[in-house]
């Protein structure tokens, strides 16, 4: 179960969804911040292999830049517990950029893409 306040990332690779647990107990859901490719690319460029295709490009550097804000997020202690749901394919690159401090923090990892699901959708998901 995650705690009070758990920031919960929904993502594939054109965008994400950042909610946190609002409930005491169990999980309630609240939308705080949207991300896609144009506002993460501001923070610092970061670029994928060039065997992959412009699209698979595009989609690994935004799950780049995307661990990238996670790991700031969790070293400026703004969050104590993190759940992350993604498509398999984004969840792999993400994995592949998480400081160590994140990977203590990360309490969930689910291979799924609810990206167009409801915040009670997500959050029955990760019951």
């Amino acid at each position: 179960m995650l705690e009070h306040n758990a920031l919960v990332v929904v993502a594939d690779g054109h965008h994400a969804i950042l909610y946190r647990n609002t409930a005491k107990q169990g999980i309630e859901l609240t939308e705080v911040q949207r991300l896609t490719p144009s506002n993460l690319s501001d923070e610092g460029e970061g670029h994928a292999p060039h065997e992959r295709s412009p699209k698979d490009e595009d989609e690994a550097t935004f799950a780049k830049q995307l661990a990238e804000r996670l790991n700031g997020i969790v070293l400026r202690h703004k969050a104590d517990e993190v759940a992350i749901v993604a498509d398999p394919s984004t969840l792999g690159t993400l994995r592949k950029h998480y400081h160590k401090e994140l990977e203590g923090k990360l309490k969930k990892e689910l291979a799924k893409d609810l990206t167009k699901s409801s915040a009670a959708e997500v959050a029955k998901a990760l019951s």
